[in-house]
């Protein structure tokens, strides 16, 4: 595929992730407004929410075996105009029980998609030859801002439903502008691996190295979930901190992560995917370290923004590594591993905080990140590492 061929194959996937999360961000900033309509208690709307994760985790196998047999690209678009169709369901619902079921739906839209484009990026990081994959999960983050910010003012002036309704009218359009350029490329093909990749192919090796991948995505999806659910809880309720700050907390984390991404281009082209991994588990670590048990408001909250530096690019390398391997069919196992994390880690983090207390909950985080340094060490010669343009390392 020519240069600018890629180019704009770039372009439209970008899109697609920015769409992603600036959908999912735009129902989450709603959901108060829809457990008042529904008159969910808040266990029953918990048991509601668990229907995106259902939805998700079920479809996120079926979509690599779609991709496999119809192709990315063609599955990006389709399961994206599932997501912003359903992302309108919600606000029609009454009850919690009605609500579980649209967001099953919300849920397959959104583990699909994810797959997916996380494919269709694979390939296009193989073709163009440079680690470029972490800026596909940096406009993931800059979309879910975006959400999140404009769904903060609309809750000022627009119903729920007339919101979600926006939301689904500027994704079909999204969609069907960045859709044109995916359907009408063929996925570009890689180059020829190299020998020092081919090393490590045959079919266990693969699956193992699938697997640990997969681990290191779910290492990192739980320090996301945990700082997204119990960050701003630490600061409030540990470290006396305001509403306002303990808010922030998570907005530091949130934002060093972006910028982790924005810079994660450079930072591969420069250590390699293994190094990177590593360094990132080992700042995390650190980071959340100092988060978790700094006696400070400002210690913490440098420790959050530390973690997210740190943990910036170890999914992105993760997925992009496990596609490289077993194509969309890796894709899909690290997703549902990490996606797994993400579930796992606000549950495991509440036992812990009633069994120990939430800072040590928290260091749990830690401990997880240093898993994913260990991980990256050991096997560092499964990754296809470019420590500089034309230049294999590790």
């Amino acid at each position: 595929m020519p240069g600018r061929g890629l180019t704009a194959l770039r372009v439209a996937i970008t899109a697609f992730f920015a769409l992603d999360g600036f959908l999912f961000a735009g129902w989450v900033v709603r959901i108060p407004d829809i457990k008042h309509q529904t008159h969910a208690s808040t266990g029953a709307l918990g048991l509601a929410l668990l229907g995106v994760s259902a939805g998700a985790v079920l479809t996120m196998t079926l979509t690599g075996r779609l991709c496999r047999r119809f192709g990315s690209h063609p599955v990006t678009v389709v399961c994206m105009v599932v997501l912003a169709l359903s992302v309108a369901l919600p606000p029609l619902t009454r009850s919690a029980p009605a609500l579980g079921a649209v967001l099953l739906l919300f849920g397959a839209g959104y583990g699909g998609v994810n797959v997916a484009f996380n494919s269709a990026a694979v390939d296009l990081v193989a073709a163009s030859g440079r680690p470029i994959m972490p800026s596909f999960h940096a406009a993931f983050s800059l979309g879910g801002m975006a959400g999140a910010g404009l769904g903060g003012l609309a809750a000022e002036d627009l119903s729920p439903a007339r919101h979600l309704l926006g939301l689904t009218v500027i994704g079909l359009l999204v969609t069907a502008v960045a859709g044109r350029t995916l359907l009408r490329c063929e996925p570009p093909a890689p180059p020829e691996r190299a020998p020092a990749r081919t090393a490590t192919a045959d079919g266990k090796a693969r699956r193992g190295l699938v697997v640990v991948f997969g681990l290191v995505a779910m290492c990192t999806a739980y320090g996301e979930g945990a700082m997204a659910d119990w960050g701003a809880l630490h600061l409030q309720q540990d470290l006396a901190a305001s509403a306002g700050t303990a808010a922030a907390g998570y907005a530091c984390f949130a934002l060093a992560m972006t910028i982790g991404r924005l810079t994660g281009t450079a930072l591969l082209a420069r250590l390699g995917r293994s190094r990177t991994v590593i360094a990132g588990g080992t700042v995390a670590a650190a980071g959340m370290l100092l988060g978790a048990l700094a006696p400070s408001v400002w210690a913490a909250l440098t420790g959050f923004a530390v973690t997210g530096l740190g943990l910036a690019n170890l999914f992105p390398v993760a997925v992009d590594q496990a596609g490289a391997l077993a194509g969309s069919s890796g894709v899909a196992l690290a997703s549902t591993l990490g996606y797994g994390g993400m579930l796992l880690g606000p549950p495991a983090i509440g036992f812990m905080a009633d069994w120990f207390s939430l800072p040590a909950a928290l260091t749990s985080v830690a401990a997880l990140a240093a898993v994913a340094t260990v991980l990256g060490v050991v096997t560092r010669h499964g990754f296809t590492d470019t420590a500089s343009p034309g230049r294999r390392s590790g």
